[in-house]
């Protein structure tokens, strides 16, 4: 299955980074509806602004941290929203904190293109 590149996709991280890498890799994969956000505020605010299919959102970010976000992200919007947790830390306890937030898949740094490509096809057919 190829991702639907339509999609318009929220990539939030405090590293800048790691935001160009993202956007490297989903240009690769032929995505060209990516906007970003440094933090969890800036990214609430662009998601009450604009209609976006998909966040993927680093998880150890200040003042609002990745998970956080995403508790906000399912409270707040009524349609559904595909997330993309992005972290260096892939422990057992993490996941399922992830998990029982609502988060559609889990993306551990560092990670390829191809990896990132099925994550997002797991996340848009959830």
């Amino acid at each position: 299955m190829n991702p639907d590149a339509s999609v318009p996709i929220l990539v939030v991280d405090d590293y800048r980074t790691m935001v160009r890498i993202v956007r490297e890799q989903l240009a690769r994969l032929g995505f060209t509806d990516v906007d970003d956000a440094a933090n969890g505020e800036e990214a609430l605010a662009k998601l009450r602004a604009r209609k976006y299919g998909l966040v993927i959102s680093d998880w150890n970010m200040e003042p609002m941290n990745g998970i956080e976000l995403l508790r906000r992200v399912r409270a707040e919007f009524a349609d559904p929203i595909r997330f993309i947790m992005l972290t260096a830390d892939s422990r057992t306890d993490n996941v399922v904190a992830a998990r029982r937030a609502g988060v559609d898949t889990y993306l551990v740094k560092p990670f390829t293109a191809q990896t990132l490509k099925a994550k997002i096809e797991s996340a848009l057919a959830a």
